[in-house]
């Protein structure tokens, strides 16, 4: 049995307070509450995700552990748009080993490397359609990324949506003859697999 507890803040966090929690994204702290379990008295942080119509307790002390964090500073968040407007990294492997990375990118909660995935991904109209998967994994990085820029700069999802389009079409320009060919130069300048390791160390380094 639970019951709410009269204080609005712990470790940090406090009711009514929007966070992020990385397999579900943008959510907002409703209540603190203390519940037993096995004797033992809990105190939860209980999280509205309104975009998943879900609500989520997670324990206070283990808050940290499972990576919930404050949103994104100001400055942060141009970062991550900076890097939307960089060239797509594609990685020569099996899509199926590709997608696993995509995916464990978007639930890592680092807004860097969903923004990573929102750019690897992104078609312009000019440029050959996405696969169904590709799709799915894009639309999921776009909606992570577009609730927390939309939280931190207090506009709507679809406002966030467009300022995140608006910075990918400043990224390089290509045409349906060559988006293929730079893809694979890309790839080539790469490799060997060490320098990838290398790169993609030191861009996390500087994230």
């Amino acid at each position: 049995m639970s019951s709410q507890k009269k204080a609005s803040s712990r470790h940090g966090f406090r009711t009514g307070e929007s966070i992020v929690y990385p397999a579900h994204g943008v959510g907002q702290i409703v209540a603190i509450e203390e519940q037993e379990v096995a004797g033992m008295t809990l105190e939860l942080f209980v999280i509205d995700f309104e975009k998943d119509k879900m609500r989520l307790k997670v324990p206070v002390a283990k808050a940290e552990a499972v990576g919930m964090r404050k949103l994104s500073e100001t400055d942060f968040v141009e970062r991550a748009l900076k890097v939307v407007q960089g060239r797509a990294r594609v990685k020569k492997t099996m899509w199926s080993r590709r997608a696993q990375e995509y995916d464990a990118k978007i639930n890592s909660g680092d807004l860097i490397q969903i923004a990573e995935v929102v750019r690897d991904l992104y078609r312009a109209e000019s440029q050959p359609e996405q696969s169904y998967s590709e799709r799915q994994l894009y639309e999921a990085a776009l909606g992570r990324m577009a609730r927390e820029l939309a939280a931190v700069n207090e506009v709507s999802d679809t406002e966030a949506v467009q300022l995140i389009e608006l910075n990918l079409n400043k990224g390089p320009k290509r045409t349906p003859k060559t988006a293929e060919g730079e893809a694979e130069t890309v790839v080539e300048a790469d490799e060997p697999a060490e320098a990838d390791a290398t790169a993609e160390t030191e861009q996390e380094q500087a994230a």
